[in-house]
């Protein structure tokens, strides 16, 4: 069993790079709960899958408990391990675990995401651009590592390429910007980035007719401060959209001009 490393009081979000993950889109802070697993499912589970269990609980610290247990030579592990630190906040340690991975498998897409995600949490967006490239290069129908790239770019105010790479996300699997503990992670972003994003998101959803899940993240960037009224109101990506009940009441709500 290794050293245990201190842990300070943390933010537990549900993040996308990892998110991921790490994608940008997490839950609201909560304690986490006791773990719920019985002594029967305890023996029935291997030590991944009670400590995969128990990551989806939000239960962290149970969960890297339970994923100790398991074989230490897998690239797996060590990077759910370190999901479950990156969770906590803790990212030096979460580093050393996505570290881990990789000396294991160099390729492995994953830890090189998750890797990125750490960086970007820490502001080096440049790197973590980079790992989310790398990323790429060995898994290229990786959704969340195309979302987390168009977060950095965002983070770097490129917004066109940010746009291009959540398009990409989004045209391989749309759940990759919803939030699941057990493979996504989002770090925080300044409001200004939330918006950019949140908007670009609505148009994706408007795009594809999911009507509900667009003004959710309309609703999101106009409350972040997107104050672009004109845009909003001529964007061809939103033109069906603006013809539905849903973007009527939205715009009562704010006050939006036609």
């Amino acid at each position: 069993m290794r050293t245990r490393h201190p842990i300070g009081i943390v933010t537990v979000f549900a993040v996308m790079p990892l998110l991921g993950n790490s994608y940008l889109y997490g839950v609201q802070p909560r304690e986490q709960e006791p773990s719920s697993i019985t002594p029967s499912t305890s023996q029935t589970l291997s030590a991944e899958a009670r400590g995969d269990l128990l990551m989806a609980r939000q239960n962290y610290l149970a969960a890297i408990n339970a994923y100790e247990l398991a074989p230490r030579d897998s690239a797996v592990v060590w990077n759910k391990i370190g999901m479950a630190y990156h969770h906590m906040s803790a990212f030096d340690i979460a580093k050393m675990d996505y570290q881990r991975a990789l000396f294991l498998k160099p390729d492995y897409a994953p830890a090189l995401n998750n890797l990125g995600a750490v960086f970007y949490a820490q502001k080096d967006f440049h790197k973590a651009e980079k790992l989310y490239r790398r990323a790429l290069k060995s898994a290229p129908h990786s959704a969340v590592a195309y979302a987390n790239l168009g977060t950095a770019y965002f983070a770097e105010h490129k917004f066109k390429p940010g746009i291009e790479a959540y398009r990409s996300a989004f045209a391989i699997d749309p759940s990759a910007f919803s939030s699941d503990p057990v493979r996504n992670i989002s770090e925080a972003t300044s409001p200004e980035e939330r918006a950019h994003q949140d908007y670009c998101l609505a148009e994706l959803f408007a795009h594809a007719g999911m009507t509900d899940q667009a003004i959710v993240y309309l609703r999101k960037a106009l409350d972040e401060g997107f104050n672009d009224r004109k845009r909003l109101m001529q964007d061809q990506e939103l033109a069906s959209l603006r013809k539905t009940p849903q973007f009527a009441q939205l715009a009562m709500e704010e006050k939006l001009q036609f």
